[in-house]
């Protein structure tokens, strides 16, 4: 069931032929709408964005950003230029928001066929800086896109899920050093959730959050001032992640203990980012094993030393489009 919220466009919107279970009209505080549908179980929100208060300030939607979730709303441009500019566009998609329209016939689309960032990317600015942070409650979310010397970070936020596919395949570490080398490193700002686990306190950083599946998106909703925020998924599916990376250990001993569990494991990971973890293969043995399984690898990576302060993910950050090299 999804929900409508109008005001100056109420006589466009009432158009729409879909299902609705709750209609607000008027003007309202964004507070008011994140208060009344926090707890609200809805498909979609379609927002007539003039039924906020504020619309033509960007800040209104961070703090709707950080209070409900973005996936789920499909924004009704209004007009006025103000808001439908390509800086403010670039702004939106910066903050999450992918789905949003001038007609009626474009809401009513991304009803059943949301927009992903692939699809709004090229209407994404990155060179966009907002650098004013907005305070909601006790959670501070700054606007940002952050230069790093010769890198370049990607200023919107991105969920990465990280899973096992064969035993100890290194998901929780790689997550753990993957945050780390963002901060320290590159400067981007960054966050690592493990999933159904408790496996973070051992590597003594309180920054870490270990949370069980019912309590995934809040956590999410919570990060969402950050650039990047990578899942440790475990058990967990990546339904809420932009996109899942599928760790293998490609030693004989975990491959063949991975298809006596699963005949069709590599069946089931055609299409997907595949990467060799913790292994020193390389050239003419990548070629072997994507022959052997019928899968394309994304990426191979090394052994890593846990205790080094040197950067050992940059390839691999380049490669997902956290970075880029000028």
């Amino acid at each position: 069931m999804n929900v409508l919220i109008t005001n100056q466009q109420e006589a466009i919107l009432s158009g729409l032929n879909i299902e609705i279970i709750k209609t607000l009209r008027g003007e309202y505080d964004v507070e008011e709408i994140i208060n009344q549908f926090s707890n609200f179980f809805f498909g979609r929100m379609i927002l007539d964005i003039t039924a906020m208060k504020g619309y033509k300030d960007i800040t209104t939607y961070q703090k709707l950003s950080i209070g409900l979730p973005v996936d789920k709303i499909i924004l009704f441009l209004s007009t006025d230029n103000e808001v439908t500019n390509p800086s403010f566009i670039s702004k939106l998609i910066s903050l999450g928001f992918y789905n949003f329209g001038k007609t009626l016939e474009e809401v009513t689309y991304l009803v059943d066929h949301p927009n992903t960032y692939k699809d709004v990317a090229h209407m994404h600015q990155l060179e966009t800086t907002v650098s004013t942070p907005v305070v909601v409650g006790n959670v501070q979310a700054p606007i940002q896109a952050i230069a790093t010397g010769p890198m370049q970070a990607v200023p919107i936020s991105r969920i990465i899920g990280i899973k096992n596919v064969t035993q100890h395949a290194g998901a929780t570490t790689l997550a753990y050093l993957m945050k780390r080398e963002l901060e320290n490193i590159h400067g981007i700002s960054a966050m690592a959730i493990e999933v159904n686990k408790r496996e973070f306190m051992y590597f003594n950083d309180s920054t870490l959050v270990s949370v069980n599946k019912n309590d995934l998106m809040n956590q999410l909703l919570k990060g969402r001032n950050c650039n990047v925020i990578v899942v440790d998924l475990n058990d967990c599916d990546g339904n809420m992640c932009d996109e899942v990376i599928y760790l293998i250990e490609p030693s004989i001993l975990q491959l063949n203990k991975l298809l006596r569990l699963d005949v069709d494991a590599f069946d089931k990971l055609k299409g997907q980012k595949v990467v060799l973890n913790k292994t020193l293969v390389a050239g003419g043995n990548i070629d072997t094993f994507e022959y052997e399984t019928g899968l394309k690898v994304f990426d191979v990576i090394k052994p890593l030393d846990d205790r080094s302060s040197k950067p050992m993910l940059t390839d691999f950050f380049v490669k997902l489009g956290i970075i880029s090299k000028k």
